[in-house]
């Protein structure tokens, strides 16, 4: 702030310099939805590898895609996600219920999220031998029926509410496996378990949703606000969305509006029993309406291994894999760079279930169906990059996944980085300072190669001045900025042109 001179002599005073940097957002954090046998029901959990998943909901099961779908997105360059795990709810004849157990009359553990997965698991009750009091709660996991683990444990407990050590605040904030509840108000904890410990029981899975069924779908309706698809609406910043097998055309619909409403982008998957003649007419008409241009369609299935029977070959559907490739296309080349090519091989697979030819390919190639190949020097690679709204027909301006995708950073990154702007002054030193910041994001990105042409003038621009924001505006408390920028087009189709070269007469 200004200095007040009220002596002789140098005064110092700081200027602010009017730059705030504006930072790219992330553009392949990954969201997947599908059933899974353990894990939080009432979050999108974050997960940062594949181990993270194996923790969190147990890895693979062969009666669900989605833990499948998250291996080959972590295989293929995939390195930030987030879960959302579905499962039968009441009115459901076979609703998910969570294992407990109660010990002594007075305590009651349950575990953290409904599955049977809890019912391998038991309690260990010791009260201390100097205080009474005072016990020690251990989670043992039954590795057989005779072999106990331990896998937590919790000291100097309390039955007593006022007690800073009290069961169920403790058990309820620090363990991962359950929680606790006292019933009544109990003088003396509970007495020592014997041996073998009490388990945990009455888990169950419920019915096993799979995609394409009514309670499946119901689940994924962004429609409903109570969907677990609305646990994302939580979520800070998710780019890509998944849902492993789904391929119901009306529910693809409402999810490519969703995304579309958060700034994200839909991975769907082609039928498993799609073929070349099943997809002639291309994708099925409620799949190209106005918010296809947040989406993109894969065909076929990706063979691979499965490891859970003896890597025997099965079918798979190809999101997680596209969801991989763009993660990892994002960290090499950039968000501009098409997700395909002979660099975007799939890792892990052993093949494609429908093989194309390059005629066959181009039938499908303009009706905005991407599509997946095996060749034989580059392996299988993903050989298409338009979105749900790249019909040649359309003409669509977006027509392929990068310049969408590319579109979707820039408004997420400067709808973060202006709202420093809100309610400052509205005139020109704000106008001022907003070309310059937003100059200095487009200008970095240009030297990174994300636009076309030679200059900048060229590239990009940044209009904020009065003939954006008339009085009229500022009057109403708006400011109005205009940013433009020439998108690089991926080289879809190389002509090479031979002629041979008449001898030359020397004169």
């Amino acid at each position: 702030m200004p200095v007040t001179p009220t002596y002789p002599g140098v005064y110092i005073e700081e200027i602010p310099s009017g730059v705030r940097t504006i930072t790219g957002v992330s553009t392949s954090i990954a969201a997947f939805v599908g059933w899974a046998r353990k894990g939080p029901v009432d979050r999108a959990q974050r997960v940062l590898s594949w181990q993270d998943f194996e923790r969190h909901y147990g890895g693979l099961d062969r009666q669900s895609l989605l833990g499948y779908a998250v291996n080959h997105f972590f295989a293929n360059g995939g390195q930030d996600g987030y879960i959302i795990r579905v499962v039968a709810r009441a009115p459901d004849p076979s609703p998910a219920l969570a294992a407990s157990v109660t010990l002594g009359g007075i305590l009651t553990l349950t575990a953290k999220n409904p599955g049977a997965w809890a019912n391998q698991y038991g309690i260990v009750i010791r009260a201390r031998t100097d205080d009474p009091t005072r016990f020690r709660l251990a989670v043992v996991l039954f590795e057989t029926p005779t072999t106990e683990v331990v896998v937590e444990s919790f000291e100097n407990l309390s039955m007593a509410q006022i007690d800073r050590r009290f069961v169920k605040t403790l058990i309820d904030t620090e363990s991962s496996i359950i929680n606790a509840t006292v019933i009544g108000a109990p003088a003396a904890p509970p007495p020592d378990t014997g041996s073998p410990s009490p388990a945990l029981t009455g888990g169950n899975d419920g019915t096993i949703l799979e995609p394409n069924t009514v309670g499946f779908e119901s689940a994924i309706d962004p429609t409903s606000v109570t969907a677990p698809v609305r646990l994302l609406d939580h979520v800070d910043l998710f780019n890509l969305l998944c849902i492993p097998g789904e391929t119901t055309p009306a529910v693809l619909s409402q999810l490519q509006g969703y995304c579309r409403s958060r700034r994200a982008f839909l991975i769907a998957d082609c039928a498993e029993n799609a073929t070349l003649a099943s997809l002639q007419t291309g994708p099925d008409s409620a799949l190209t309406g106005a918010d296809s241009i947040n989406a993109a369609f894969y065909f076929p299935w990706v063979h691979a291994p499965d490891p859970l029977q003896e890597n025997r070959r099965r079918a798979y559907p190809p999101c997680g894999f596209a969801a991989g490739i763009y993660a990892r296309t994002d960290s090499s080349r950039g968000v501009w760079k098409a997700p395909a090519g002979v660099d975007a091989s799939l890792t892990g697979v052993t093949g494609v279930a429908v093989p194309l030819t390059d005629r066959e390919h181009g039938t499908l190639n303009p009706i905005a169906i991407n599509c997946i190949r095996r060749f034989p020097v580059y392996g299988t690679v993903v050989w298409g990059s338009r979105t749900l709204n790249g019909n040649d027909e359309r003409a669509s301006e977006w027509k392929y996944v990068p310049v969408r995708r590319l579109a979707l950073f820039i408004e997420e990154s400067l709808y973060r980085g202006t709202k420093w702007v809100v309610f400052e002054p509205n005139d020109e030193p704000l106008w001022a300072q907003i070309r310059l910041n937003i100059g200095a994001f487009l200008h970095s990105l240009f030297r990174q190669g994300a636009f076309q042409g030679q200059t900048p003038r060229e590239a990009y621009f940044v209009k904020c001045d009065k003939e954006t924001t008339t009085q009229t505006d500022i009057n109403l408390g708006i400011v109005n900025i205009v940013v433009g920028f020439a998108p690089l087009k991926p080289a879809e189709f190389v002509i090479i042109k031979i002629q041979q070269i008449a001898g030359q007469i020397q004169t």
